[in-house]
């Protein structure tokens, strides 16, 4: 069986943008890829007129149909694989794609899996706290200056998915763990490990990262999400269980 890219399945994710006319710019360039659906996330100063503007009548209803979201997390729960765009490299910020690179992995988990692309801010680009959210990192390649218009690699990203789809795919990716059930799972995972002493309650966020990158790589599917918590809570009752016989066996346990 050959598929090929499901573009209902792709969205562009705006994080902060501090322009109105680059979001109006970035769904004229998604309209010309053939990609409808744009979320925001906490928008500067937002002007639809603006934005309208710069999108044209061509893609003015992806304007007016976006999603906005007052929270990062919020945006993507409903998603099942992000990736982040980040001009900045660096010891956090590994395992880098090209942008047609990424295109090509992203065809088949399209078919299945809702997919968010995800643009930080035109000032400072994405945080290291944003890109947690991110199973996969994109970079588009410049010489001496790095900063892309917003729009401008909205088009690139948007342009290598759509070449890259025109092409039948063979490969199977199955439907992967949303957003929403990632993070509930990160949060009951932290709250064990922190509990139970196995990392450092005072930053658990840093060590969590080690935690992040290594589930990333599996792409857990909702039923494994489902065990990892099924062993949290299963490690959370037994140690309340133990402190209860404690507690019986000496009294003087309070």
């Amino acid at each position: 069986m050959t598929d090929r890219v499901n573009l209902d399945n792709i969205s562009i994710v705006l994080m902060q943008p501090r322009y109105s006319e680059n979001i109006g710019a970035a769904a004229r360039a998604m309209r010309n890829m053939g990609i409808h659906q744009l979320v925001i996330v906490d928008p500067q100063n937002f002007d639809l007129y603006n934005a309208l503007k710069l999108a044209t009548h061509f893609a003015a209803d992806i304007v007016e149909k976006s999603s906005v979201c007052e929270e990062l997390r919020d945006a993507l729960a409903p998603f099942n694989y992000v990736v982040g765009a980040t001009a900045r490299l660096g010891k956090q910020r590994t395992l880098i794609h090209t942008p047609s690179n990424l295109a090509q992995q992203l065809i088949p988990i399209s078919i299945e899996n809702r997919i968010a692309i995800l643009f930080g801010p035109e000032d400072k680009g994405l945080s290291n706290e944003d890109l947690r959210y991110c199973q996969a990192l994109v970079n588009i390649p410049t010489t001496e200056f790095s900063s892309l218009n917003l729009a401008q690699a909205v088009m690139i990203m948007c342009y290598e998915i759509f070449i890259a789809g025109l092409q039948a795919n063979e490969q199977f990716a199955p439907r992967l763990a949303s957003r929403h059930e990632l993070d509930g799972m990160y949060d009951q995972l932290k709250d064990i490990l922190v509990r139970i002493s196995y990392i450092n309650a005072e930053n658990p966020d840093y060590w969590m990262n080690n935690f992040r990158r290594f589930f990333t790589r599996l792409k857990l599917r909702a039923k494994e999400v489902n065990i990892i918590r099924g062993l949290c809570r299963q490690v959370d009752w037994y140690g309340k269980k133990c402190y209860e016989d404690g507690k019986k066996n000496n009294p003087n346990i309070s």
